[in-house]
Order: C-alpha cells, then structure tokens, then sequence
C-alpha cells in the first residue's frame, strides 16, 4: 500500500433501504461527484447492479463493494439488498461497517423493509445517516419523512444517541443534494431546477461527520472476518472483508478458522483494496479497511483469516433462521434431457452444497431419497432467484410447493407470521380484504390519501399468503403494489386453504391442437397454446371447479365429407396465462411440481400415470373428473 493510502482516514458505511428507493442510484451519484467515471461522458446507470438478474428486476440482490476518496478520506461503501428474503447478504455485510446511510422514498416514507434494514442496523450499533431520496416527485412529502422515521427508530427501542442523524434531501437520479429543509421544499415545487447547484457532496459531508473511522487496532494480531465471496476467472477465490486487527500482506502466511473449530493454514496469494469501480492491487491492507485476498480456494463465509501463532476467531456471523423449505429433485419428467447439462443427483447436490457455503441464510439437507434434497431459505424470492442462476446455469430439476417451517409441536406450534403492506386503488379494497380473510390476515393499518388510493397493512401467517401475489394482481388489475417481511413466529392459526381451483391435467402426451383448446378453455385457464409439445400428467391449465381434470389437448377433429356453413371459421382461442417461474412455485399444491429447465417452466403431477394417480386419490378420498 502507497504512502498516500496508509495516511489516509477511513470511514465505512453501507447503503440500506426498502426495495425501489433508490440506494444503487444514489451509488451511482456519489461515484461520478468524486470522479470514479474518469473524463467519460456517459456512464452506465446502477453500475453496482452487475449480475443479470438484478438488472432485469431492478433489485439488488448481491451486496457489492466500492470506495471513493473524498477530502482526504476513504469511503468504503457497500451497496445491500433492500428485500428481507436477503437478509443472509445483509447482515454479514453490516458486521463489516461502522454507519449507514438510510434511504427513504419522499413519497412512501418508511415501509415494512425499511424497518427490517433499520432494525439490523440498530442491533450492530451503526451510526445513521438519513437521506430522504426522491424529493422530485409529485406529491412528495419532503418535510414528513423525518418524523416518521423518528418514530419509527424510537418503536425499534432506539437510544437518545441513535435518534440524533443527520438528515441529507436528494434527488439522487439528477445529482442533487442539500441538508436545509426549505431548499428542499423549493427543488420539489420548482418547474426550473437550472438554479439548483446540483452536486451530492452533503452526503459524503454527513458520512464524513457523523460517521466514526473504525476502531481497529493497526498493531495487533491478525484478524479478519469472511464476509463475502467473489471468483474471477483468472485469480480464483476471492474473500472479502474487513480487517479487524493487524495487516494482510502478500504472500504471508495465515490461519483460517472454520466454524466448526478446525484452524488450517494457508497463504495469501494477493491483496486488493476498492477504488472507484475498480480492485487495485496492493502490497498491505491495514486495520480498518475493507479488503479482497486471493490464494484461499477452501475459504468460506463466517470463517476467520487470523494470525497462525494466535489463530482467534472472531465471534461468528449471525443470521436470521429460514422461514421455508423446499425439496428440489432430479427431474424425471419425459421430457428430462432435452435441453439441460446437469441432470444428474451429484450435480444437484455438489451445486446446492456450494451454494449453502457462501449464502448463510440458506440450508442444504439430504432426504432418505439419493435424488432429493431439501432447500431452506428466507422466502420465496430467495429461493426462486436460486432456483432462474441454476436453471440459466443448465441444470434441470423439480421443485416441490414450498412449505414453512415450523417450531414446537402439538398446541405449542409455532409458525412464521409476515407484515404485509398493500398499496391499491380504494376501489379494490373490499374484494382484496375478502381474499385475505381466508387467509387469516389480521389488519393493522390503513391510511387513504387524495389520489384515491389507500394502504393497508397486515399480520399474516406466512402459510396464507403463499400464491396471494398472482391473485392480488388479477384484483388490481395490476396497479397494485404488494410488499412482505417476515415479522415473528407465533401460534399455529389453523388450516389454511390457499388455492380452491383444480388443476387440468393432459391426458396423453403429443402436440396441442387448437381444436382441443378451443373445447378445453371453456373449463378454466390455459396455461398452453396450439402446438405446444406436452406429456401425459402434465398441468396445461387451472380447473374452474375445486377438483383436478384429466383432459385431451392433442385430440384432433375427425374429417368427414360433410361441409357447413361454419366449417371453415376459424376458431378463437383466449391468450393462454404465462406462468413465470415464482407464479408457478406459488400456484402448485402438495401432489404436483415445478418443471424447471434451461428453456422451459413446465407445471406436473408428481405421480404422471393417470390410472395410478386416480387409485390413490381414491384411498384417499379425493374426487376427479375425466374429460368427457
């Protein structure tokens, strides 16, 4: 490391906030106000958003690191994901940083994974920045955001020292910045904002004075805690974290502390620090700031690189348990194969087993079956977003409906409860209030506002709100807005009964034709078109009645020598529904899959055999209908 690195202050701090308000926008402004961009004209938007998955949703998913000079000061800055099914990514990450800069929508003020963010930061004693984000739109409430988030710290049990932050109003998207309320208010009624000076520097001025440069001591010991990963094709493994205590130098030699007790030695290949968007090489990397080492191919998250003559861990990443489960199965379908590479169990298992390795939140069982494995993780979102990496990786699976995961047994069960916040047209609050009795949803809050729309939020049991994102969307014809976080644990509330509708299931396997579909939409919804390749005992549409359907879509019409008047109308099919991958995960009951390859998500009974399937519903009870 250069002189000019070793002199300078550190400050580390990560970005936080609820889903869509802007915290990778605002990275992107605070790398071109300290020059990360160099002379380039145009640069790209939400530069920290690297992986596809993040770009095509537009959330962040994989906490990333960036560092920008500033007065005489580096700033490590970390982006994290904003949705609690991340929370594995989000508490690693803050054990690592020492402030946080909270960013609040103008408009929608603090939501439920606002609280989950801010309660993570609250438990690891991180100093608070506010940046109330978007103060350009319509109807933002610029001068009400404070309170509320006031409010909210002082509910979270917040100190009289962690209520006193700094507050910074941005329009990030636009470079603007100020810390005086009534300069605020003025940017967001002016029609011509030419006269603003627009630069974000009041954000890297709060940091620089509200956040502490870490306690770490440069002299002692080594200490560092894993608390990312990244690979490069040429380096190898890469380990990322901060350095507690002493120094990391190329070549030395060091302990690694596994979590299970064991210390194995290892040497340090390369050290890096973050500048701008880039990792620069260094000789030493000191206490206090946030480094990548290379050389240690079997390191881990939560393990500790220490000093071989004192190898002491440091005290071990904690992170919230997983609320569902998962099996994920070799896929056996017929048509098993056709486009995948890794098909087989070994692949399945060594693939989820590395998996687990580097994401704390989630969980890797075996079964009493060679070709299953049970997957737990956070929520539907951080499965499902496993489950689009492996399938554009070109592995082929199943995947069973997901179930929750219980604590305690007989009248002291406990099960997984979520807050649920609902933004919708008024006129739909009856019909979405309706679905969600069943569902067990108690109602916490509601607040109207003068464009007609109204929020609503509720305590749900996890198990009831599986599969309610497709049907509040058909409700609110899709201008409704639905977030979830996980709340607690609490009593067992009873059966739940999340989907009444049947399923059609394909009689036979062949190709569809237009003329079984034309007879077939009459009993439900079609989730195949005309000319669609399907197999006996896979689901090609929803049962309008509650019991499953065994249905011919490949029958052709017979041909006669009969002509009508009508004969050569041509028949009118309804749009067939696209089922997406988490659509599918929340739509399938206890009995049926999710087919998930590189080039298709198909819908399945897990027993395909007609006969065999209408045996065992019988022993059991269960009705079903045949096409007649």
């Amino acid at each position: 490391m250069s002189r000019d690195e070793k002199t300078l202050e550190i400050r580390n701090v990560a970005v936080i906030a609820h889903v869509d308000h802007g915290k990778t926008t605002l990275v992107d402004a605070l790398l071109k106000e300290t020059g990360a961009f160099g002379e380039k004209r145009f640069h790209p938007e939400r530069v920290m958003d690297s992986i596809d998955l993040e770009r095509e949703r537009g959330i962040t998913i994989l906490a990333k690191n960036t560092a920008v000079r500033y007065r005489g000061t580096k700033i490590n800055i970390v982006d994290t994901p904003g949705h609690a099914d991340f929370g594995g990514e989000v508490e690693r990450i803050l054990g690592m940083v020492d402030g946080a800069l909270l960013l609040v929508d103008a408009l929608d003020g603090p939501m439920p994974q606002t609280r989950f963010v801010v309660q993570k930061a609250l438990e690891h004693r991180l100093k608070i920045v506010l940046v109330v984000n978007k103060i350009d739109r319509r109807d933002a409430r610029v001068g009400e955001i404070y309170d509320e988030v006031f409010d909210l710290l002082v509910d979270l049990g917040a100190s009289d020292e962690d209520v006193e932050f700094p507050v910074v109003y941005t329009d990030a998207r636009a470079g603007f910045a100020t810390t005086d309320l009534e300069t605020a208010r003025a940017y967001n009624l002016a029609s011509d904002r030419s006269g603003f000076s627009f630069t974000v520097s009041p954000v890297l001025d709060a940091i620089i004075g509200h956040v502490p440069a870490p306690s770490c001591d440069p002299g002692g010991a080594l200490q560092m805690m894993v608390s990312t990963l990244s690979y490069d094709d040429y380096i190898g493994r890469i380990a990322i974290g901060r350095v507690e205590s002493g120094s990391l130098r190329k070549g030395q030699h060091v302990a690694i502390c596994r979590t299970d007790g064991q210390v194995v030695q290892a040497q340090i290949a390369g050290v890096w620090v973050f500048k701008g968007l880039e990792r620069i090489e260094v000789g030493e990397a000191t206490a206090g700031d946030i480094a990548a080492i290379s050389g240690l191919e079997d390191v881990s998250i939560g393990e500790t690189i220490a000093d071989p003559m004192r190898p002491v861990p440091l005290p071990p990443i904690k992170v919230d348990e997983p609320t569902i489960s998962v099996s994920f199965r070799v896929n056996d379908s017929p048509f098993a194969g056709r486009s995948g590479i890794y098909l087989t169990s070994r692949h399945l298992r060594e693939r989820l087993f590395r998996e687990a390795r580097k994401d704390p939140s989630l969980r890797v069982e075996e079964t009493d079956s060679p070709d299953e494995f049970k997957v737990s993780g956070r929520g539907e979102l951080h499965l499902g977003i496993l489950i689009e990496t492996m399938r554009r990786e070109g592995y082929e699976m199943g995947i069973s409906k997901p179930e929750v995961i219980l604590k305690g047994s007989g009248a002291k069960r406990l099960e997984p409860y979520e807050i649920l916040s609902l933004d919708i047209p008024e006129v739909y609050m009856g019909r979405v209030m309706e679905e969600l009795g069943p569902r067990r949803a108690d109602m916490l809050e509601m607040h109207h506002d003068a464009s007609g729309r109204v929020r609503l939020t509720f305590r749900a049991p996890t198990r009831g709100l599986m599969g309610f994102r497709p049907v509040f969307l058909t409700i609110t014809k899709g201008t409704g807005i639905m977030h979830r976080v996980f709340d607690s644990y609490g009593d067992y509330s009873g059966e739940i009964s999340t989907r009444r509708e049947g399923s059609m299931i394909s009689w036979e396997t062949g190709i569809t034709t237009t003329y079984a579909l034309h007879n077939a939409q009459e009993r439900g919804i079609l989730f195949v078109g005309p000319g669609e390749e399907v197999y006996a005992g896979q689901i090609v549409g929803q049962h309008s009645r509650a019991r499953d359907l065994d249905i011919n879509v490949c029958k052709k019409k017979h041909l006669t020598n009969m002509r009508s008047s009508t004969a050569e109308e041509a028949l009118r099919l309804t749009p067939k529904k696209a089922m997406g991958l988490e659509d599918s995960i929340q739509w399938i009951k206890e009995d049926e899959l999710v087919e998930v390859t590189p080039d298709a998500i198909r819908l399945r009974k897990m027993i395909l055999d007609r006969n065999l399937r209408h045996r065992m519903n019988k022993e059991k009870g269960l009705e079903a209908e045949e096409e007649e």
